[in-house]
Parts: structure tokens; sequence; C-alpha cells
């Protein structure tokens, strides 16, 4: 008898939920952002950038999802460890992966397992991780 619960993956409701939940935090503060919610898998699960973010804002977003998943550690966890010196600092160049070691990419954890990833681009790092925080912590 397997004492291992099922999780319940990340789905299309839950990622439109993280995306909107994005957006209103970063609607809230006045800044304009794209959001990324990937799935366990790395696939795609939902888009949105906004009409007036800029154009890079949703690479960055789904780059730092990337990161995050692949990782299972917030962005903002990674920026020191990648400078000279730090314990990752060749990982940005050894890896031919789309990783981004800026804030703003969050995983996405449900009952303890790591589901998926969401990661926001277009404003400040510590506002992208913020309002990616607010996605995840809104997420029920």
């Amino acid at each position: 008898m397997s004492t291992t619960a099922a999780v319940a993956p990340l789905t299309t409701a839950d990622a439109e939920a993280l995306v909107t939940a994005a957006h209103q935090a970063a609607e809230a503060a006045g800044v304009t952002v794209s959001v990324t919610v990937l799935d366990a898998g790395g696939h795609p699960l939902a888009f949105r950038r906004d009409d007036r973010a800029v154009l890079i804002s949703g690479e960055t977003s789904t780059r730092k999802a990337y990161t995050a998943l692949q990782l299972d550690v917030p962005t903002a966890d990674l920026v020191e460890a990648v400078q000279p010196g730090g314990l990752f600092h060749t990982l940005p160049t050894a890896l031919d992966r789309p990783l981004l070691f800026i804030a703003g990419g969050v995983p996405v954890r449900r009952g303890g397992r790591l589901i998926g990833a969401v990661g926001v681009g277009g404003g400040a790092p510590e506002q992208d991780h913020s309002f990616a925080t607010a996605a995840v912590d809104a997420l029920v």
C-alpha cells in the first residue's frame, strides 16, 4: 500500500487564476507586465502581456518561470549564487537552456509537490517577484 497521496496537477483554471492574480497585483502597483505559467513538465499553460508592457517582458516572464521550475526555487533566491564567486557562477553559461537569474520566477507547489511555476516580467525585479509571489499565495 502506497503512502504517497496523489497531488492534482496544475490546471488551466489554476493557470488563469495565477495570471489574473499577478496582473491584479501589478495593476495595483501601476506596473505593466507579462505573466507566464508553466506546468510541471515546463509546458505553457497560460500567458498574458499587458498591451503597454515592453515586448521583452514576454520572454523574460517565460524564462523566469522556466528557471524557477527547473531549479525548484524562486529566481530571487538565485541572483547572488550566479554572481562571480557564487556557487552557481557558471550555471547560466554551462547549460544550453533558457535560464534567467532575475527575480520574478516562483515555483508553484500543491501538497508539497512541485506542479509548475509562474514568471512575471516588466517591472523592477523586486516588483516582479512580489507579483509572482502574490499570485502563488492567491492560488487555493
